[in-house]
């Protein structure tokens, strides 16, 4: 039977896989949207498949170790933690999947001056650099490190903000282009909410590291 210390490094593991398959997703779906390349948004949509199977280990993975372990104090944290963290990147995943599905039945580009008022690459970035800064503190347990996300995640609120008044404008303007700037609105609500399903990731580090919970000690809105 594998020992508590060695199954929670394998879960850890897994964890990490898990960020890298999601982070991988979001940079593609990213980079489909920018060069409007449906081949790259197809390899998106067939990778999904792969964030939902390790999704699956992870939690009977999960499931196994508090039979087998019993675990207290910080494993207990830990596994808890880490089935949390797992159920919010396998929506940051489906994020990623639900943007290459836009790209793919929409075959229209998008203005690039258009995506320039609305902070479109600036937010996106935000959010992919909130991914790495939140993936090494899982890998280092580093609170701190987890911390940081809290900033970056106002300015993908902020942006997001911003956004319906400059839509507004541009219907306006061009009412024939209704389609496109619906299509944009709905791709920033989903980069923000990558963004609230990373800070909620983040929560869980601290709660782990540091048996601090912080999802009620400050004013949030429900879960997405």
């Amino acid at each position: 039977m594998i020992n508590l210390e060695e199954h929670r490094d394998l879960l850890k593991q897994h964890g990490i896989e898990m960020f890298n398959l999601c982070r991988k997703q979001l940079k593609k779906s990213r980079e489909a949207f920018l060069n409007h390349d449906n081949d790259l948004a197809e390899d998106v949509l067939h990778s999904e498949n792969r964030v939902n199977s390790l999704d699956l280990r992870i939690d009977r993975d999960c499931e196994r170790f508090i039979a087998l372990h019993n675990p207290v104090a910080v494993d207990l944290r830990f596994v808890l933690a880490l089935r949390k963290i797992n159920f919010d990147l396998e929506r940051v995943g489906d994020h990623a999947y639900g943007i290459s599905k836009y790209i793919v039945e929409v075959d229209t580009p998008v203005e690039h001056k258009l995506l320039e008022r609305l902070r479109f690459e600036e937010m996106y970035d935000a959010a992919l650099s909130m991914l790495d800064d939140i993936q090494i503190a899982f890998r280092d347990e580093d609170a701190n490190k987890a911390r940081k996300v809290f900033k970056k995640d106002k300015l993908l609120n902020k942006i997001n903000l911003a956004a319906f008044g400059v839509i507004s404008e541009e219907v306006k303007k061009d009412p024939l282009l209704i389609e496109q700037y619906l299509l944009l609105f709905s791709i920033i609500k989903k980069i923000e909410r990558v963004g609230d399903l990373i800070t909620n990731i983040a929560e869980e580090i601290i709660f782990y590291m540091e048996a601090e919970v912080l999802k009620h000690s400050k004013k949030k809105g429900p879960k997405k």
